[in-house]
């Protein structure tokens, strides 16, 4: 059975001065006329930095006996706030707990575990990357987490998703349909596949609002309105008219931003957000996520192959390979002390910068293992630089190291890779 590490995030002080701010952030941060109409709705305090901070309370019965003043205060500390990225919450319980997860498709050719045994906590308030090469399991593992697995052929076997202890995998369809884009909601990786073409941009969002809120439609396209202005499009009164084939990819990803946001959920799966986008795009995309975290105090489940991207957006990582989780780590740690030798290979693979243009880069030889007929042991093996006779005999568990707590890797000599 795997470990569910315990979070240690870390956030250097100088992040945001290393993101340069547009005028759309701006606008972000400083709330707009949106922060002002639901200031009502929330409580706001200052962080160390004199930074306004405000937390969304929900309708729960929870929530309803705090504001009389029955139940007691939410542990939640802004003052250990750096910037907008919580620096440290050891005592509050993760917002999403996701424990021994099993996903399988049917295929002719026999039956494949797509998502095999994972298991990690996302806390509240931070960003949680999900990091591997294409076909690890990584969207595979998104889609089960909001329950959207084909089936057939696909199927969760085993496990459990629990949201704030709920588990969702025990829910009926009906009660799943009232979480998703409401308390979960996901920014799926192709917007072009993913938006309706039939139906405005304004009009799929103001479906999503309608569903989970008592709106009018007067009301919902008002609040369609504010949300693409939040994220940065011009002109949102004629674009929400807009169908997708009118708008660029980088326009058609901030309609699926607003759409994931608009009932302003406490946990935000983001598959590949910046995929086939320029970088500038792409920089203001992130810069538009991060701005949106610390207004909303929600949490990021962020997939991607880009470590780059992680290295500039992510509390912790999650390291997936064929399957499964294979290193879990604070995300300045992993960078500087890799502790499986698929992590170390993905991290010397990067281009350096100071390079001559002379070093060949690093390449992690052979094909990854075909899931139908996974080999006994470890199942890097056949690609590992540092496999002994073990490793191609039993498989690691997933366990946390002798030389760094709170680090998890499943490698049978992780301590010698990290040295």
């Amino acid at each position: 059975m795997a470990t569910v590490a315990p979070f240690v995030t870390h956030r250097p002080a100088t992040h945001a001065a290393r993101v340069p701010q547009s005028a759309s952030s701006a606008h972000v941060r400083d709330g707009g006329t949106h922060a002002a109409a639901r200031s009502a709705d929330k409580t706001s305090t200052a962080d160390r930095n004199g930074n306004t901070l405000s937390r969304k309370y929900h309708g729960s019965p929870t929530t309803r006996r705090r504001r009389r003043g029955r139940a007691p205060a939410s542990r939640f500390d802004p003052a250990a706030t750096l910037h907008y990225y919580p620096a440290r919450m050891p005592d509050e319980a993760p917002l999403l707990r996701v424990r021994n997860l099993v996903t399988s498709f049917r295929t002719d050719a026999g039956t494949l575990r797509a998502v095999d045994d994972v298991s990690f906590v996302v806390p509240r308030a931070t960003t949680v990357a999900l990091v591997g090469e294409s076909g690890c399991g990584k969207s595979v593992t998104a889609l089960s987490l909001l329950r959207l697995i084909d089936s057939p052929p696909g199927r969760i076997e085993s496990g459990a998703v629990e949201l704030e202890g709920r588990d969702l995998l025990r829910l009926s369809e009906r009660e799943m349909r009232k979480l998703r884009g409401n308390a979960i909601s996901m920014i799926f990786q192709e917007p072009m596949t993913s938006l309706n073409p039939v139906y405005t941009a304004g009009w799929q969002i103001v479906e999503a609002i309608r569903l989970h809120q008592r709106r009018s439609r007067r009301d919902a396209r008002a609040r369609a309105i504010e949300l693409l202005q939040l994220v940065g499009i011009p002109e949102p009164e004629t674009t929400i008219d807009a169908y997708p084939h009118e708008l660029s990819g980088g326009q058609r990803q901030r309609v699926m931003i607003a759409m994931a946001l608009a009932c302003e959920p406490r946990l935000l799966v983001a598959d590949e957000p910046t995929t086939a986008l320029d970088v500038t795009i792409q920089a203001q995309i992130l810069e538009l996520l991060g701005s949106l975290q610390q207004r909303l105090a929600m949490s990021i489940l962020l997939i991607t192959h880009d470590l780059g991207v992680v290295a500039e957006n992510a509390h912790h990582v999650l390291v997936m390979y064929a399957a499964r989780i294979v290193e879990s780590a604070p995300v300045r740690a992993i960078f500087a002390r890799p502790m499986h030798p698929y992590t170390r290979g993905l991290l010397e693979s990067i281009p350096r910068a100071a390079s001559d243009g002379r070093r060949r880069l690093a390449t992690i030889e052979g094909m990854v293992p075909d899931l139908r007929a996974l080999p006994a042991g470890c199942r890097f093996a056949d690609r590992c630089p540092m496999r002994i006779d073990v490793c191609t005999r039993e498989e690691p568990p997933l366990a946390e190291t002798a030389i760094a707590t709170g680090r998890l890797a499943r490698c049978w000599r992780a301590d010698e890779v990290a040295s």
